[in-house]
């Protein structure tokens, strides 16, 4: 049998009509939805399916993708017995991780998602906050020039590491596009400030740490499959691990090309769950394992047979 590792897609990856074919189709997936509607009192059949705006707003969407790539990983489970080697996510992914890692139930962690979402706005509420992608740049010049900007007084920090010459700041919304054509004369092809009003993995979240730490220590089961933590790049596999792991994650850039080089020699495959290809496509330019994905019936039936095969 082949050796597999389950990857999850973080926030950026929802689209309205995510997981419809799953709805569709299997009861698994019809009972996941009525049962996390009922739990945080959110109709998820309108968010995921129907146009809405509250897809966009990140104490909405965290829950709407969760719930996606684990209804995609229930129906997996039910269909094919296979365990992974490890597990892991991108950012909000790591929440779904937990989830498919026997870690905690999955409508706990919709409701955990659904809190951390609201704690992620509310320390940044009325702060400029925002986010910028770099692309063509390498990852020493921009750490580089974020600290020298800190030290000026400007707030900018690496958010996200997802793959050579493509990183994701978090900060000042001004600050960061104060700072493009510093990126662009330093090398970068594009320096996009992105239409967000959040800033994830950065200092600004301080506040989101410490509210989110009673909700791991309720949700989180003692023991579970091997995950690997977005802050470290190293297996965990127990609560007091995953609750310093998981609130720092909050404050900490997102290690994920790093992750997937430190633990790919361990797995034939990735199997992605959940809305979308965007790790799938990540790890086209990290690693040369296959990457495949799970987000519809169709997919799932191919990956079943491709691991069959």
């Amino acid at each position: 049998m082949k050796k597999v590792a389950f990857i999850f897609p973080g926030q950026g990856s929802q689209t309205i009509g995510m997981g419809k074919d799953f709805f569709e189709n299997s009861d698994i997936a019809k009972d996941m939805i009525s049962k996390a509607s009922a739990r945080l009192g959110i109709d998820f059949e309108k968010l995921l399916f129907e146009e809405n705006d509250n897809i966009g707003k990140t104490e909405f969407t965290q829950p709407a993708i969760l719930l996606v790539s684990s209804i995609a990983n229930a129906i997996f489970k039910d269909k094919c017995d296979i365990e992974p080697e490890f597990v892991l996510g991108h950012s909000l992914g790591e929440f779904s991780a937990l989830v498919a890692a026997g870690a905690i139930d999955y409508l706990d962690a919709v409701e955990l998602v659904h809190k951390r979402g609201l704690f992620m706005t509310e320390a940044c509420a009325g702060g400029g906050a925002g986010m910028m992608a770099l692309v063509g740049i390498d990852d020493e010049t921009v750490e580089k020039i974020c600290l020298e900007q800190r030290e000026l007084g400007k707030q900018v920090w690496p958010a996200n590491y997802n793959m050579d010459g493509q990183l994701v700041l978090a900060g000042i919304k001004a600050d960061l596009e104060s700072l493009v054509d510093v990126f662009k004369s330093a090398g970068a092809k594009r320096a996009i400030v992105l239409d967000m009003s959040v800033a994830s993995h950065c200092e600004l979240l301080k506040s989101a740490v410490e509210n989110l730490k009673p909700y791991l220590q309720e949700f989180l089961k003692d023991e579970f499959t091997p995950i690997v933590s977005n802050v470290s790049t190293e297996i965990y596999t127990t609560k007091d691990e995953a609750i310093d792991l998981l609130a720092s994650q909050l404050t900490k850039p997102v290690k994920y090309k790093q992750s997937i080089t430190a633990h790919a020699n361990k797995v034939d495959l990735f199997i992605e769950f959940g809305n979308g290809i965007v790790l799938k496509g990540l790890n086209k330019k990290i690693t040369d394992k296959p990457t495949l994905n799970v987000s519809d019936m169709k997919t799932l039936e191919a990956v079943i047979g491709e691991l069959n095969d």
